[in-house]
């Protein structure tokens, strides 16, 4: 077993004690990039983490509402009827009533397990989710115990096997014979594997076993060009998956059928580095995949390889570099185009939201890997840029795409008749909303973002409560309660935005620092009551898309703006398997011509000196003749938005 201790949402406290302490490992991040030490990072969840204020308090009461919302025994229809138990209900329509149907159950199962653990879900909350997640798995364990096997697609034929019997063979009409089984069953393991670690209830880990032992004696079967068939065909991350069962039990067999799923030669094909090496590739498909390969380096270290972890560092950089929108988005109809071709994909169907959830996984391995502040940059950019705007506040609902061509309004998912992947995954979003905000190493404690938050560690007998007024302010403070003085070192991220240099106080008088790897370092003996307080400088800044120069988009420190404009016709259709997306925009050219005597060039340079900031969050641009607000882009969920403009002088 590896020395490189891994902590997931998934596995963690579980899987610890076989996979404690491991020396760490190089990236091809660069040197100056990283924390330099060998005790390995783990990240505090949303167990010891509850994200505070009224956005985010409320972004966890409409989801818990949600979930609490659903009747079980619809979700349980498709799983009764495959396994011949006899109902007279119907199961939820929308995706959940097709060949799809089941993968919600295993989105829903995590979803509720994190918010029964969350430190932020009200006690009240905590014994009817419980309840819930008992009843569903007892109801799933009926299930299996009939026929020794769990599916919840719409009833195909009396064979429960029959879409797997079909992906080997190619057969693959998403009406008749097959959509995608393997995802749906990654998203079902991974919902049971979530449960068992997060509430320790000990059926979700047998019902998880003998479905990986059916994985295990149906991998065994294939010759290579069944492999080849079946894995080219979206399968979700099966890998991930079962390395994580793997990670719980011990079983070798799951780490040998997990790597059935390992596609090397795409992973060689990433590795190689070369143009366009992304295009056309099916993004949902291809992160999960990746997310395997990190996986299976997390949990088997030295005997995996290094090339699955360089693989992840390439392909990670590789989205971020060529393939990604300032809200940390990416894709324009669900895949990835050619390199650096961004601003002639802009439409009404680009940043699909489960992209972001699995980049977010993705990175937050990456950072525990090797401690790259770059990977926490991106991360707070996506989540609050992103995460951030992909629910509706009022509804509780959540986006599938987010347009980033201009004059488009974001669209959300309806109660019971979507059940998309992304209303899955943005029913796990919002339940762990206090994530990637806090790690630990070696009892030191790293600040990645400044958000308002609490952090509770009893092992370190330490409370942390954050205040942050960022970006309505330049200031963060941070208030620390200890039972006894301990020494440790804070570590505060510098982020890529700040605009100048840094300035802390501790209990009210400025402080010096050690800058290392991108991290302002307080190492210290503190004592109970200590105050930290951060400055961090903010500007506005013009952000060009790699095919536009002058094609740009602006931010307010970590938040990215967007000008609000009209709410008038906003009429609806649908794309793909019933996904709603905006109808038309009401901006056909969105080129601005600027004011005589202001260039493209300088408001790229000093954007600050063509906006007037009003109240609160609020930016007048005034180097055109009608000057047009911008906002923070997540506020704009019931209007029309603009985040890119084509600038031009005037003639």
């Amino acid at each position: 077993m590896p020395k490189k201790h891994f902590k997931n949402l998934i596995c963690i406290a579980l899987a610890a004690a076989a996979l404690a302490g491991c020396a760490q490992k190089p990236s091809a991040g660069g040197e100056e990039a990283k924390l330099s030490f060998d005790t390995p990072i783990s990240d505090y969840t949303v167990s010891s983490v509850s994200a505070e204020g009224d956005f985010f308090e409320n972004a966890l009461e409409k989801e818990i509402d949600y979930l609490m919302s659903l009747d079980p025994e619809r979700l349980l229809v498709n799983f009764r009827k495959n396994a011949g138990i006899l109902t007279d209900l119907e199961p939820y329509g929308g995706w959940e009533n097709s060949l799809i149907g089941g993968h919600t159950m295993g989105h829903y199962l995590t979803a509720l397990s994190q918010a029964y653990v969350n430190a932020a879900t009200p006690s009240s909350d905590r014994k009817k989710i419980y309840g819930r997640i008992t009843e569903l798995i007892d109801g799933l364990a009926e299930c299996q115990r009939k026929n020794g096997f769990l599916w919840g697609a719409s009833f195909l034929s009396v064979n429960v096997e029959e879409q797997f019997d079909n992906v080997e063979k190619g057969r693959c009409d998403i009406f008749k014979e097959a959509w995608v089984p393997w995802y749906t069953m990654h998203k079902i393991l991974e919902g049971l594997i979530s449960v068992y670690a997060e509430t320790g209830y000990k059926p979700s880990l047998d019902i998880a076993c003998r479905l990986g032992d059916w994985v295990c004696d149906r991998t065994k079967k294939w010759n290579d060009d069944t492999r080849r068939t079946v894995l080219s065909i979206e399968y979700g991350g099966m890998n991930d998956a079962m390395y994580d069962l793997y990670a719980l039990t011990g079983e070798k067999k799951y780490a040998d059928a997990a790597h059935v799923f390992d596609e090397d030669a795409l992973f060689e094909r990433i590795r190689s580095g070369g143009l366009n090496v992304l295009n056309n590739l099916h993004a949902n498909t291809t992160i999960p995949k990746v997310i395997g390969a990190m996986k299976r380096w997390l949990v088997l270290g030295e005997s995996a390889g290094d090339e699955y972890l360089e693989t992840a560092e390439i392909f990670w950089q590789t989205v971020i570099d060529h393939h990604t929108y300032a809200t940390g988005g990416n894709s324009e109809w669900e895949h990835f185009g050619e390199d650096d071709v961004l601003n002639r994909e802009r439409t009404n169907c680009n940043c699909e939201t489960c992209n972001v959830y699995n980049m977010l996984k993705l990175t937050k391995y990456l950072f525990d890997a090797t401690g790259d502040k770059k990977y926490a940059d991106y991360y707070e950019n996506a989540f609050i840029n992103h995460i951030m705007a992909s629910q509706n506040p009022e509804t509780g609902m959540t986006t599938y795409f987010q347009a980033m061509a201009t004059g488009y309004f974001r669209t959300y998912s309806t109660p019971t008749d979507s059940f998309w992947c992304c209303t899955g995954s943005g029913m796990e979003n919002m339940t762990k909303l206090g994530d990637g905000i806090y790690f630990n190493r070696g009892g030191d404690i790293i600040v990645n973002m400044y958000l308002s938050s609490v952090l509770e560690d009893p092992t370190l007998g330490l409370k942390i409560t954050q205040t942050s007024d960022i970006p309505e302010s330049d200031v963060a403070k941070f208030e620390l309660s200890l039972k006894e003085s301990k020494e440790f070192a804070l570590r505060l991220r510098i982020p890529d935005w700040a605009a100048g240099d840094i300035s802390l106080t501790v209990n009210g008088e400025s402080c010096e620092f050690a800058e290392e790897a991108g991290y302002a370092v307080i190492e210290r003996k503190w004592k109970d009551g200590d105050a930290v307080e951060v400055k961090i400088p903010l500007a506005l800044k013009a952000l060009n898309l790699q095919d536009g120069v002058y094609t740009l988009c602006f931010k307010y420190g970590p938040v990215l703006l967007a000008a609000k404009l009209s709410d008038e016709n906003m009429s609806t259709t649908y794309t793909g398997m019933s996904v709603i997306i905006p109808e038309k925009t009401t901006v056909q050219n969105d080129t601005l011509i600027l004011n005589e005597g202001i260039l493209p060039k300088d408001v790229k340079a000093e954007p600050a000196k063509y906006f007037k900031k009003g109240e609160s969050l609020s930016f007048e641009f005034e180097a055109v003749s009608e000057p047009m607000e911008f906002v923070p882009y997540y506020s704009l969920y019931n209007t029309r938005y603009g985040i890119y403009w084509r600038l031009k002088e005037a003639e």
